[in-house]
């Protein structure tokens, strides 16, 4: 078993206060997300989706940077030798039946997905205090669907899908620039770029979406939503 020394360095101390004091509280110190509606269970009484729509929104409104920003949980691998693989995607699509997002197909994700089709999605607005937890099953979305939103897209972002191997080494910063310089030559006479074959989207469709908001002395309020095909269940959890 692996050692872990106590050293007592500032990662100690670093500590932010959330939400109004409970009672019987002592703590002070700087307060996040001082919230005017305190998260129950009747906070998704219509639904999990109007409240993470509404965080977003409210997230937006406070200036907050990529504020439909989510850390994408897949799993690489399988029995003993599966390993859990997060990293950062953009929220492209909000609908009771999910959340959307574009990547590579081919890419690291592409694959992992294709193995196990099962994600978890965590939005965070530290300056809100507030967290939600997406997690479910996760499809292709239909080709048409890709296709409107490509068109959203800026003309750089078009060449950057097509010129970049997602998660496939390279040598050199140089030689991903000559890839675009390429790519960038193909499409020159090309007004509307086509969407690349290995591109597209994916709906994380939930059957858990769990809601965290900070409160002091860290006795969060945390509302967890469970879908099945009887309906919806929502109940609090202890911090």
């Amino acid at each position: 078993m692996a050692e872990v020394e106590a050293t007592g360095d500032d990662l100690w101390a670093m500590r932010a206060e959330y939400g109004a004091a409970h009672p019987g509280s002592s703590e002070t110190g700087p307060v996040l997300g001082v919230h005017d509606t305190e998260l129950d269970e009747n906070s998704v009484a219509g639904g999990w989706e109007p409240l993470l729509r509404l965080w977003i929104e409210q997230a937006t409104v406070s200036g907050i940077a990529e504020p439909n920003a989510m850390v994408l949980g897949t799993v690489r691998g399988a029995g003993s030798a599966a390993r859990p693989v997060t990293r950062t995607v953009l929220c492209k699509g909000l609908s009771p039946d999910g959340v959307v997002f574009y990547t590579n197909y081919d890419s690291a994700k592409g694959a992992q997905l294709a193995e196990t089709p099962y994600a978890s999605a965590t939005f965070l607005w530290p300056q809100l205090a507030r967290q939600a937890h997406v997690r479910g099953l996760v499809e292709k979305v239909p080709a048409e669907v890709t296709e409107l939103y490509w068109e959203s897209r800026p003309r750089e972002s078009q060449l950057g899908a097509w010129a970049s191997r997602q998660s496939e080494s390279i040598a050199s910063r140089a030689e991903l620039d000559q890839q675009l310089v390429r790519t960038t030559a193909r499409f020159a006479a090309t007004a509307e770029i086509p969407v690349p074959p290995h591109w597209g989207g994916y709906l994380l469709r939930p059957d858990e979406v769990e809601f965290w908001q900070g409160q002091r002395g860290r006795l969060h309020n945390r509302i967890v939503v469970r879908i099945d095909d009887s309906g919806m269940t929502a109940r609090r959890l202890q911090p």
